[in-house]
């Protein structure tokens, strides 16, 4: 399989070069989703586009099992800073998270597994906006999620480049490995004043440091410590002049999660937190939004993707995942079947580490053909389970 997705290397580099070249955001993907539709049907695939909105799903093959492989395709509204031929050409959008490799990939794997005998099908989820939402609150995956992309999938599989790893390497865990994400906002009324005589105001920024306190208590203090979560204020408005007391503060902040109980009780704790505006007198407003579930990999799935690393790759060329409570969407395509999501080592060696989102993030190309080989590989292991 490595030989079958070296030799199309240079095509995996010419289409990863062009959506970088040519990066889309949120649901605006109708360049890149026509190109990936248009690709897909020359191999023969049955495609369906327009699905959540600019997705775009296709499938091969007829009867047994069904494996899904998802591939985001949106960028971010970043700046690009790097300078190489195939540098962002539209200003203000920038591929800085590797959705372009992902779609790349993808593709690469589809032409592959086009050529094959399949004992089943395979389906390819092409995925928009990952990053962001809706005016809804709705991302990509459960746009897609909501009109059917994964009825009849048997098993998920996804990807995501890690620029920290070196070419040629994979990580993969069971369990837990990426966090679920809420969003929360909040108002906290007090009463403005003259900043010369706050004795007769009710200062909002007193009020706000409480809860400042209580908010960054709750996973030391209320959680499990045994349960993995965090609580981040992300930004705080409020006032306007130095020397007026505002009437309120507006607030937002993020908590990831993983494990929806643990969700719950950060619910309640926040909660409580607030409530200790209205014991000193003010009053508040407090808005929870519910952003997607944590990223909890299958045992088989990715005791399976593993062993496909250590065959294709190497003994030592597979490695336990860095877990972290960054959230991604992809669990919504996890909701009715198992699957897991892998990492794939693309660092570029001798050049500074720079991270996911970062305005000189890039990636090394010769883990293209490796992250390929290992997604086709994979979707053929359990078809012939």
């Amino acid at each position: 399989m490595i030989k079958q997705a070296h030799a199309i290397s240079e095509e995996l580099i010419e289409w990863r070069r062009d959506f970088h070249m040519h990066p889309e955001t949120g649901f605006d993907l109708h360049r890149t989703a026509a190109i990936v539709a248009d690709e897909l049907e020359k191999m023969g695939y049955k495609v369906k586009r327009g699905v959540g909105k600019t997705g775009v799903v296709a499938e091969i093959g007829e009867g047994g099992k069904l494996v899904a492989i998802r591939a985001d395709m949106d960028a971010l509204p970043i700046f690009e800073q790097n300078e190489t031929d195939y540098v962002s050409q539209n200003e203000g959008k920038m591929h800085a998270c590797g959705h372009d490799s992902h779609t790349a990939m993808a593709l690469g794997a589809a032409k592959i597994l086009a050529k094959e005998k399949l004992n089943g099908r395979i389906r390819f989820l092409f995925q928009p906006c990952e990053e962001t939402a809706d005016e809804e609150g709705k991302s990509g995956a459960q746009r897609m999620y909501d009109e059917g992309a994964v009825e009849g999938v048997d098993y998920v599989i996804a990807q995501h480049v890690d620029p920290t790893s070196p070419v040629g390497t994979i990580a993969i865990n069971e369990g837990p490995s990426g966090g679920g994400v809420s969003s929360w906002q909040a108002t906290i009324y007090g009463k403005g004043g003259h900043g010369a005589y706050p004795h007769s105001s009710n200062d909002p920024f007193v009020l706000l440091a409480h809860v400042i306190m209580g908010v960054n208590a709750i996973v030391s203090r209320r959680l499990d410590p045994f349960e993995p979560a965090v609580i981040s204020i992300g930004a705080v408005n409020g006032g306007f002049t130095e020397n007026v007391i505002p009437d309120k503060v507006e607030l937002k902040g993020t908590i990831r999660f993983t494990s929806l109980e643990v969700e719950k009780q950060i619910r309640e704790e926040l909660t409580r937190v607030f409530e200790i505006v209205k014991v000193l007198g003010g009053d508040y407003k407090l808005n929870i939004l519910f952003g997607g579930m944590p990223i909890i990999n299958d045992k088989l799935v990715a005791d399976t993707i593993a062993q496909v690393g250590k065959d294709l790759l190497g003994e030592g060329s597979v490695h336990p995942l860095e877990k972290t409570l960054g959230a991604e969407d992809f669990p919504e395509f996890l909701k009715d079947a198992p699957g897991a999501m892998y990492t794939l080592g693309t660092r570029i060696e001798g050049r500074p580490v720079y991270e996911l989102h970062h305005p000189k993030f890039d990636l090394d190309e010769r883990a293209l053909p490796v992250g390929t080989a290992v997604l086709a590989e994979t979707a053929l292991r359990f078809l012939k389970a």
